[in-house]
């Protein structure tokens, strides 16, 4: 899994009937765009440093932006 900041990471819920969870890169601690990741959880009003699991995926901010 590689990213840029600005990217939203995006993890699935493990339980039925629970939303997945949608944050936004803010932050890189590897100049290859590999985890961890600081992330802003749209649900949240802080930061977190985050090890992203199986169930975790990267949207490309380029890949939102592109028109059809």
């Amino acid at each position: 899994m590689k990213a840029q900041v600005g990217d939203r990471l995006i993890v699935e819920s493990t339980h039925v009937g629970e939303p997945r969870r949608i944050g936004v890169i803010t932050g890189l601690h590897h100049s290859d765009g590999t985890p961890p990741y600081d992330v802003h959880w749209l649900d949240q009003e802080h930061e977190v440093m985050f090890f992203p699991g199986p169930d975790a995926h990267v949207e490309h901010e380029e890949a939102r932006t592109e028109s059809p």
